[in-house]
């Protein structure tokens, strides 16, 4: 069992290795052939300019890609309709459209989670983890679905006091949202903003 995770480990530190070495090289220089003009009518100026990037925030709310999240949760525990399962929501959540990467949901048990140092999570009746496919993104969530008579701020509070907005070594969080609505716990660890 101990080799099966030292392996695991060595594999998950190789590809950290990897997924942040690429990044200070310089592409070779390759010629470009010249590109032929092609003639082509200018838009007329009614047509709105495509969106390129997403922004820092809603400037019309000032929310980021956490807050816009969490008022999704509160939304999706607020629905009787929607289910209430930390799965469904997780589903839920990894799929809106603030989400700018492909990733999953699953369930999790109690232990040890990713995002957190040294610190073994329990204390939950059912959790979920929603996150990209791809390890490089700076972006880790939860949904935990505590007994009625838990103490939620205690458990906020070690999921806070031992959460690592750099848990990926390469790269790291810009902010962590732990808010509760009920007895579900919403964790967040996530970059402001998704640029393309």
């Amino acid at each position: 069992m101990k080799k099966l995770l030292l392996s695991a480990l060595a594999l998950t530190l190789a590809l950290s290795v990897t997924a942040c070495g690429g990044k200070d090289e310089a592409p070779e220089a390759t010629p470009t052939p010249e590109p032929t003009p092609i003639a082509t009518e200018a838009p007329e100026a009614t047509e709105a300019p495509v969106e390129t990037e997403a922004p820092a925030e809603n400037e019309a709310t000032g929310e980021t890609v956490g807050s816009t999240l969490l008022g999704v949760f509160n939304e999706l525990v607020a629905d009787e309709a929607a289910g209430h399962d930390a799965l469904t929501i997780a589903d839920k959540l990894v799929t809106h459209e603030s989400i700018l990467f492909s990733g999953g949901a699953m369930e999790i048990e109690e232990g040890f989670l990713s995002g957190f140092d040294n610190y073994e999570v329990t204390g939950f009746e059912q959790g979920a983890m929603f996150a990209p496919m791809m390890g490089s993104i700076p972006f880790v969530g939860y949904i935990f679905t505590l007994p009625e008579d838990a103490d939620i701020d205690a458990f906020m509070t070690g999921l806070k006091d031992n959460a690592n907005l750099r848990w990926q070594i390469c790269v790291e969080a810009d902010e962590m949202i732990c808010e509760a609505n009920g007895n579900t716990v919403f964790f967040l660890m996530c970059p402001t903003t998704f640029e393309q």
